[in-house]
């Protein structure tokens, strides 16, 4: 089996390439076949014994290259994905919705027999918090966030690819926050920025959190989202994968995580123009459109993976954001890696 993935040196593509490497222990005719924007050290785990390409997905040059290195995969796992710059948005979308499509193009034409994709929580309409919601629900998005509007669209894409090319399988993989210790450093620099301090993050002892009771969210650890990605690629599954750990996460819980001694319901307005006015005058890196989406977003029902892929996560997900706490203070990374490396 020769297995492509498309940004293989970021958080996830890292874990998955991790999994894959542990696969191929066991399946020595496992090929694995890596595409980034800049090439990893090639002579360090996992990027060793893959075969890589470098693609700037969002550009003609870009879809060319990407039909080139599928050439004879039977598997493509498309992850490439931007965050940053989030002032500049047509250059997110080109990586996002753009990236998309050719990445689509390029599996048609090289004749892949199989097409699994990063999508989201974030594509999902709006929801209440309090109620569970499978794959059947709306992937309309949330207007106000250029995150969840990248993701529609690129549900759109693959609804239109699935109608095209029958022939080929797709499964769209929708999980929420995804965290390791490894992408701390990532993590902090995309969603924090510079100015934020962040080692003493796992040392806090807060008198009280303000914080909207609307911001409840799902988590998984990296290394279980990698391996329900694997479980989809060996099942040649298809369709649509909610992907989340246990418990759901809400204001209790971070406060406990934060060491809080008291958490306090600020209303997520207030919250908003907070994020707004900071992120506007540079002082951190988050714009408002995730809180939008933090508080909007609906918890999923993740029965369908469970069932279908046998997927159980082995990492609570409290230890996944207790990790992330703590890589967010050592500024964890892959020096390897030019997507996770450590104070790049």
């Amino acid at each position: 089996m020769r297995i492509a993935v498309i940004g293989a040196t970021g958080n996830v593509g890292t874990a998955l390439l991790r999994r894959l490497q542990q696969a191929r222990e066991e399946n020595p005719g496992i090929e694995l076949v890596g595409v980034s924007r800049r090439q990893p050290s090639l002579e360090h785990h996992p990027y060793a014994g893959v075969e890589w390409h470098t693609a700037d997905v969002g550009t003609d040059a870009g879809r060319d290259s990407l039909t080139s290195a599928l050439k004879g995969a039977d598997a493509v796992v498309h992850l490439a994905w931007a965050i940053q710059p989030n002032r500049d948005e047509e250059a997110m979308h080109r990586t996002n919705v753009k990236g998309t499509e050719n990445a689509l193009q390029a599996a048609a034409d090289a004749g892949v027999r199989h097409f699994v994709c990063a999508s989201s929580v974030g594509a999902y309409s709006p929801a209440r918090k309090d109620q569970l919601v499978s794959e059947d629900w709306p992937t309309g998005g949330i207007a106000t966030s250029h995150y969840s509007r990248h993701k529609a669209a690129q549900e759109d894409l693959l609804d239109a690819f699935e109608r095209d090319f029958p022939e080929i399988p797709v499964a769209r993989v929708r999980p929420g926050l995804i965290f390791q210790a490894d992408a701390g450093d990532e993590i902090g620099r995309y969603f924090l920025g510079p100015l934020v301090p962040k080692f003493i993050l796992n040392k806090l002892a807060l008198p009280i959190l303000p914080i909207p009771s609307q911001l409840v969210f799902q988590a998984v650890h990296a290394a279980d989202m990698a391996d329900a990605y694997w479980r989809i690629i060996d099942q040649r599954a298809s369709g649509a994968f909610n992907i989340a750990a246990d418990p759901v996460l809400n204001p209790r819980i971070l406060g406990g995580l934060l060491g809080a001694k008291r958490v306090f319901d600020l209303p997520v307005p207030v919250l908003r123009a907070v994020v707004s006015a900071s992120w506007s005058l540079h002082l951190q890196a988050t714009d408002p459109g995730w809180i939008d989406m933090a508080a909007q977003a609906p918890v999923m029902n993740t029965d369908r993976a469970r069932t279908l892929l046998g997927w159980e996560p082995t990492r609570s997900s409290v230890a996944a954001v207790r990790e992330v706490i703590e890589g967010l203070a050592f500024k964890n990374g892959v020096n390897a890696s030019p997507s996770l490396r450590s104070g790049r």
